[in-house]
């Protein structure tokens, strides 16, 4: 039996996740679950998989809970949630925390051996060369979680890597695809979170819609698979069919395909090397895809991503100010304190006066981290 622990259980993959475990349970237990303030669902959820060790945000949730469910440890706050992810009887831990709140517990469990099915791109974006090194020393597999790091993982597998001519990350384009920068500066929030594939958590959605989600999948793929970021691609794809590929020196390109479903690479990661059958996803018709369309994205509409590239090539701390002046400024926007097209204003801003640390420690990561959000949210009281 392989014992897992889902660090966010009650977010979007969270979720999911549990629902892939359901159909594995012959060979995988809950071990242990995290979640923020969604008490309600936490409940469900220890009730159905009976779990060793649960984390919450607050103390006296913690305590409350303890009332009812007596043979379970009842951790809480940042020191719960790396003892839980620092269980050695972890065969497997699922980071699907959102943001910065995932890269703590990601070391934790890689110095501790754990083996890490990354859903947090935040991680690998503000600490990537830290982590990568880290997991590197310990052994361990660092297996992606998003679909299109999962794609490009599957079709790497049985290549040499020195043979890659690019990597080809695909975007549905969000909800603003075929809308005009006009559009974008009056969008609704309704607007900005009807993504028109994928059902995620707002957070994601907003940074779909911007596409500064596929800038952090950009800098990710530089770190997960020691790419440069000359050689990595994005592609719009509407019909998130193709979820990546990978071109080869002797013009290959092998895709993986597949109906939009966050199941396949979570289950993926929790099996792997082997594939099973699992939970029951509906049968991928070839012949129902007469019109598969890409396009270059338009770096004019959406400036994000090309920030992203290009603070993803300068490295250092660059594209932790990046991520970290986004969160905040999606979280504001979130709660209707900006406008959906201040977010770009708002971390152009404060990547252009950003003073780069080239070789961050893990306390300078963790320092700038703080540093960045404190002078964004100075920011966004003028907006």
């Amino acid at each position: 039996m392989k014992k897992v622990t889902i660090l966010g259980s009650t977010g979007s993959i969270g979720r999911q996740t549990l629902e892939v475990i359901e159909k594995l349970e012959e060979d995988y237990i809950i071990e242990g679950l995290s979640c923020g303030q969604n008490i309600e669902l936490l409940k469900l959820q220890i009730e159905k998989f009976h779990p060793s060790f649960v984390c919450v945000e607050n103390k006296e949730d913690a305590l409350k809970l303890r009332e009812i469910f007596k043979n379970i440890k009842f951790l809480y706050g940042e020191e719960g949630l790396l003892e839980l992810a620092s269980n050695n009887d972890n065969n497997v831990l699922v980071v699907a925390l959102s943001g910065r709140a995932g890269l703590k517990p990601t070391i934790a469990a890689i110095k501790n051996g754990i083996n890490v099915a990354l859903a947090n791109k935040e991680t690998l974006v503000t600490a990537g060369e830290i982590v990568m090194q880290l997991a590197r020393q310990n052994k361990i597999e660092l297996l992606p979680v998003d679909s299109e790091h999962s794609a490009i993982f599957q079709c790497l597998k049985g290549n040499n890597r020195s043979s890659i001519n690019k990597l080809l990350i695909t975007a549905s384009g969000g909800p603003f695809l075929n809308k005009t920068e006009e559009d974008m500066r009056h969008a609704k929030l309704n607007e900005v979170l009807s993504h028109p594939k994928w059902n995620m958590g707002k957070k994601i959605t907003v940074d779909s819609a911007t596409l500064m989600n596929k800038g952090l999948e950009v800098i990710e793929a530089h770190h997960l698979f020691d790419i440069d970021y000359d050689k990595i691609n994005v592609v719009i794809h509407p019909q998130s069919i193709i979820h990546s590929a990978v071109e080869y020196c002797d013009g290959s390109v092998i895709a993986q395909m597949g109906l939009p479903s966050m199941h396949i690479p979570i289950q993926y990661a929790l099996t792997y090397p082997e594939r099973v059958q699992g939970i029951k996803t509906n049968s991928f018709n070839l012949q129902k895809c007469v019109n598969l369309s890409f396009y270059e994205p338009d770096y004019i509409k959406f400036p994000l991503l090309k920030l992203a590239y290009n603070l993803g090539k300068e490295g250092g701390t660059m594209p932790l100010c990046m991520n970290a002046a986004n969160e905040e400024a999606v979280l504001a926007f979130l709660k209707g304190k900006i406008k959906f097209f201040d977010i770009n204003n708002i971390v152009l801003k404060m990547v252009e006066n950003y003073n780069n640390i080239k070789n961050p420690s893990i306390d300078d990561i963790f320092e700038e981290d703080k540093k960045v959000r404190m002078k964004t949210l100075d920011l966004l009281k003028s907006f």
